[in-house]
């Protein structure tokens, strides 16, 4: 995984600012890719839903608990070929096997495994769009480059290989909330 955070320069670069999308605008999201693929996926209850249209600096990867409307909301990194000027902005989708970008479309989750980045989780595209996330290994595991502090720091946080990395701190609630069998959705609102 690639994290390239050594520019200083780029946090003053003009970043054009995107209002975070209301609470319903992910909850209908989620909803709509429930009613799309819910019949691969065994629990409904909570749906990850990965906006990639803010800067990575913001939170953008939402888990919606679908009974009680709450919506909780943290940074996840995008694939560095989806952003290779590294500018904290997802600027492709790919679901080319080298091509190191995010992948668009609906996930299920898989299995928990330990693995290079420690605890993970497997995921399968889906979508014609996603449908090498399995073959490309692209999971859910955390990044020592996926932080509030590093976001604070250079306006953005590093990028991946097409995973969708989180923060240490934050890995095991994602787990435990996206357990096997959820949906995820990788998309821009």
């Amino acid at each position: 995984m690639q994290a390239s955070l050594g520019l200083a320069g780029l946090a003053a670069l003009p970043i054009p600012a995107f209002a975070a999308p209301h609470p319903r605008t992910v909850i209908a999201a989620a909803k709509a890719g429930l009613e799309r693929v819910g019949a691969h996926v065994s629990h409904r209850d909570i749906v990850g839903v990965a906006d990639f249209r803010p800067a990575s600096r913001q939170p953008r990867l939402h888990l919606v608990d679908l009974a009680s409307g709450r919506v909780d909301s943290l940074l996840v990194a995008h694939g560095v070929g989806s952003d290779p000027k590294h500018t904290g902005y997802l600027h492709r989708f790919s679901n080319a096997m080298a091509a190191d970008c995010t992948s668009e479309g609906a996930y299920v989750t898989g299995h928990y495994y330990v693995g290079e980045h420690g605890h993970a989780m497997s995921l399968k595209g889906l979508d014609p769009t996603n449908n090498n996330a399995e073959a490309r290994r692209v999971v859910v595991h955390q990044a020592w480059y996926v932080s509030p502090a590093m976001a604070r720091r250079y306006g953005m946080i590093g990028r991946s290989q097409g995973c969708f990395a989180v923060s240490h701190a934050k890995l095991e609630h994602v787990l435990a909330r996206l357990s096997p069998g959820h949906l995820l959705i990788a998309t821009k609102l």
